[in-house]
C-alpha cells in the first residue's frame, strides 16, 4: 500500500510538472510567429530546445512510474478498485501526454521552419535590397561624375566665351583706332593734293616765263 501511495504521488507530481511545462512549450507557437524576423534574438529556438529536453525527460520518469504502478496492478488482491482504476487512469493520462507531446513537438518545428524560411526569404530580400541600392549608389556615382563633366564643359565655354567676348573688345578697339585713322586721310589727300596742284602750277608759271623769255629774245636778236 505505501508503495501504491509512493508511486501515486510520484506520478500525480510528474503529471502536473509535465502538463505545466507542456503549456509552456505549447505557447513557443504564438512566440515564434510573434518574433519571426529573428527566432534566434527572441530565444525561442533555446528555449524550444531547453523545453522539448525537459518534456522528454519527464515523459520518460512518467513511464517508469506507470510500468512501477502496472506491475502492482498484476496483485489486484493488494489493491482496492479505486486504486486499480487510479493506474488505470495514470496510463491513459501518459498516452495522451505522449500523444499532446508528439503533436507539439511537430507544431513548434513547423512553425520555427516557417520562421526560418520567411526569415531566409527575408535576408534574400534584404541582400537584393542591398545589391540594388549597391548599384543606385553606382549609377548616382556616375551620373555624379558626368554632372561634374558637364559643369566642367559649361566652365570652359564660359571661359572661351570670355576670351571671345575680350578678344572682341579688342578687335573693336582696332577697328575704331582704323576708323580714326581712315577718318583723317582725306585730310591728308587734300593735302598732297593741294601741294601737287601748286607744284603744276609754279612749274606752268615758270614755263611761262621761260616761253616769254624765249619770244622777247629771239625778237631781240631778229629785231
Amino acid at each position: 500500500m505505501s508503495n501504491y501511495d509512493q508511486l501515486h504521488r510520484q506520478c500525480r507530481t510528474l503529471e502536473n510538472l509535465f502538463d505545466t511545462k507542456l503549456t509552456s512549450y505549447s505557447q513557443l507557437v504564438s512566440t515564434i510567429s510573434q518574433h519571426i524576423n529573428d527566432v534566434e534574438a527572441s530565444g525561442s529556438s533555446a528555449r524550444w530546445r531547453d523545453l522539448e529536453l525537459e518534456l522528454d525527460d519527464l515523459l520518460e520518469k512518467l513511464e517508469e512510474t506507470n510500468e512501477q504502478l502496472s506491475a502492482l496492478a498484476n496483485e489486484p488482491d493488494t489493491l482496492s478498485q479505486s486504486m486499480l482504476r487510479a493506474i488505470q487512469r495514470h496510463g491513459e493520462l501518459f498516452q495522451d501526454n505522449a500523444r499532446e507531446l508528439k503533436r507539439t513537438k511537430a507544431s513548434v518545428k513547423n512553425a520555427l521552419d516557417h520562421a526560418n524560411l520567411l526569415n531566409g526569404v527575408r535576408n534574400d530580400i534584404d541582400a537584393y535590397k542591398s545589391s540594388a541600392a549597391d548599384s543606385l549608389l553606382a549609377e548616382r556615382g556616375r551620373i555624379d561624375s558626368s554632372h561634374r563633366m558637364t559643369d566642367e564643359i559649361l566652365e570652359q565655354a564660359y571661359e572661351t566665351r570670355a576670351d571671345f567676348g575680350r578678344q572682341r573688345t579688342a578687335l573693336a578697339g582696332i577697328n575704331n583706332r582704323m576708323k580714326s585713322v581712315i577718318d583723317t586721310m582725306p585730310g591728308i589727300n587734300n593735302l598732297i593734293g593741294m601741294i601737287k596742284s601748286r607744284r603744276r602750277r609754279d612749274t606752268i608759271i615758270v614755263g611761262v616765263v621761260i616761253g616769254v623769255c624765249m619770244i622777247i629774245l629771239i625778237s631781240y636778236m631778229w629785231g
